[in-house]
């Protein structure tokens, strides 16, 4: 029987935990209700995890109201992604992490996002400090770029 299995598919049969399928696609909703100020919205994901989630000019820009804000979940976005890349290449390379902890910190300046700040500290059995830190930088070179994100807005 002929082997119809691309090398593409084949590589991610063999190391599902670090190869994408092409055109892969997350979702999430947001409805808003109202003025910028005084309106309120909610923000929902494809996986259920956020359902109707409150955000607002409040929950974004002024403190005390419960609810969230899109940098707040940018900042989840990269902590957990660039937290499952350091686990990937130290998995790779033969280390079992008892625990990673990364905190990302998004920073504005008026509505545009200047930075994203990482930091990470890990529990890793049998790693040195210096391996790990080149472990973290490996991570860094391989983090998601933003910048060249294409953006499509339809109705």
């Amino acid at each position: 029987m002929e082997d119809k299995t691309t090398s593409v598919e084949k590589e991610n049969i063999s190391n599902p935990t670090t190869e994408k399928k092409a055109g892969q696609e997350r979702t999430a909703s947001a409805n808003w209700a109202g003025n910028f100020k005084e309106g309120k919205g909610s923000i929902s994901t494809q996986s259920g995890t956020l359902k109707k989630v409150n955000y607002s000019f409040k929950t974004r820009f002024e403190n005390g109201e419960k609810g969230t804000n899109p940098e707040e979940l940018l900042a989840a976005a990269h902590a957990g992604c660039f937290t499952m890349s350091v686990a990937a290449i130290l998995s790779k390379k033969g280390f079992n992490p008892t625990s990673l902890d990364t905190k990302a910190g998004v920073m504005m300046e008026g509505l545009k996002i200047t930075t994203v700040h990482l930091s990470i500290t890990g529990s890793v059995p049998n790693i040195s400090a210096d391996d790990f830190s080149e472990v973290v930088k490996e991570a860094e070179k391989k983090m998601f770029d933003l910048r060249n994100i294409k953006y499509s807005c339809y109705k």
